[in-house]
């Protein structure tokens, strides 16, 4: 069926689905796609996309080949910010950005522009900067931050299932003689499916220790929760997100920085990780991903007309939600190892206790079910179903459906 022009669509609080794709020459029905990234997007908004493709808004061109300076393209970006700023109550004081290379990049791109604040020409000082280690990617971002040269604390490190959040208990090294530049948490570990909610982080550091924090940007990497839920953006110093999880599809990188922190990059900063280069051209000192922009700009109407991140984040906790009962009314068949406090909306981890073959039976079987990307990640194994934003309810149903029917028959 198609949806019809102007409908709510598939995806969550859309009502019309569109299952078959013989109108696009596809001879199947569109798979349900646990991916952790890149991952499903809404129907409608990819209807839409499909719709302007060609000829977006009579202007003769695809967004795709229209310059990126043009009057069109501006107002794809400007609108797409301004609906970003809305949806997360972006304060004035801070600059929202469109930048390349993933939350990767930003892993180089936080230390070369925090950590030299003081003194950006003294390059061969060791800034200190410190690390909430709860998982593979605040891990990653750990390591990047050394290969810059900066002196990083890790404060604490996470066992994979829980979020050391006991400040007591973290190693601040306050007798290092340096001030942290900055503190840096993963907001979401989409490995290991871990989530900071409930105690808001920037709390946390305030009465770390004395106030050893006091005045200390938190900068959090939001790549797999980012628009997910509310957030209160005054908390941070700096917020980064790659877009292909919750707002569109791989390509862009989502920065949001206060301002105060620009115009003090190390010298030598590698000009495409400069947040002051990007805030100074508009997110256009060179071609931006303009495809993956508009995508995320459709996006981001979408969850405004859901009701905003408050109606979001309910949808998601009812989704995730399922899932979590399911794993627990199997009274020990499935099992989640992520404590329950620190349970992620996003990216639920679970396994079959002892059993890799049933695991990988059950992965297969649902694969012949159209429920695809269930396997767990490489380093953690057994199963993962990711369900961001755009994964609606009916199909997350459906997962929860063949769980039972599969502990069941086996």
């Amino acid at each position: 069926r198609k949806v019809k022009k102007g409908a709510a669509g598939r995806g969550c609080g859309g009502g019309t689905r569109t299952r078959a794709l013989g109108d696009m020459g596809v001879g199947t029905e569109r798979l349900v796609n646990f991916s952790a990234g890149p991952a499903c997007v809404y129907e409608d908004v990819l209807v839409k996309a499909q719709e302007d493709l060609l000829n977006f808004e009579k202007n003769g061109l695809s967004v795709m080949e229209m310059s990126h300076r043009g009057k069109a393209f501006t107002r794809i970006i400007e609108e797409a910010e301004a609906d970003l700023r809305e949806l997360l109550g972006v304060p004035d004081e801070y600059s929202v950005l469109f930048m390349q290379g993933g939350a990767t990049a930003q892993f180089a791109a936080v230390p070369y522009n925090l950590g030299w604040s003081d003194d950006v020409t003294d390059v061969g000082f060791r800034p200190r900067a410190d690390y909430l280690t709860t998982g593979s990617w605040s891990k990653k971002a750990l390591a990047e931050a050394k290969k810059v040269g900066v002196d990083a604390n890790v404060v604490a490190t996470g066992d994979n299932k829980s979020i050391p959040l006991d400040a007591a208990a973290w190693d601040v090294n306050a007798d290092s003689g340096k001030k942290s530049k900055y503190f840096h948490v993963c907001a979401n570990e989409t490995i290991q499916g871990v989530e900071l909610k409930g105690l808001s982080p920037r709390s946390v550091l305030d009465e770390a220790a004395g106030g050893i924090y006091q005045g200390v940007p938190l900068v959090a990497d939001m790549s797999s929760n980012f628009c997910s839920k509310p957030v209160n953006v005054r908390d941070y110093g700096v917020i980064y997100a790659g877009a292909q999880k919750n707002v569109g599809p791989a390509g862009v990188t989502i920065v949001i920085v206060r301002r105060d922190l620009l115009g003090a990059a190390k010298v030598g900063t590698p000009t495409m990780l400069d947040w002051t280069v990007a805030a100074e051209n508009a997110s256009l000192y060179n071609t931006p991903p303009c495809f993956s922009i508009y995508m995320c700009g459709l996006v981001f109407k979408k969850l405004l007309r859901l009701g905003g991140l408050e109606q979001v984040e309910q949808i998601n906790k009812k989704k995730c939600g399922l899932i979590y009962d399911a794993i627990k009314q199997s009274q020990g068949y499935f099992a989640c190892p992520v404590d329950l406090k620190a349970r992620s909306a996003m990216n639920v981890p679970f396994t079959i206790p002892e059993s890799e073959d049933l695991e990988k039976k059950f992965i297969r079987e649902a694969e012949l079910q159209g429920l695809i990307n269930l396997k767990g990640h490489r380093s953690v194994g057994g199963m993962r179903a990711s369900i961001y934003n755009a994964m609606p309810m009916e199909d997350v149903e459906k997962l929860v459906a063949f769980m039972k029917d599969f502990q069941a028959k086996n």
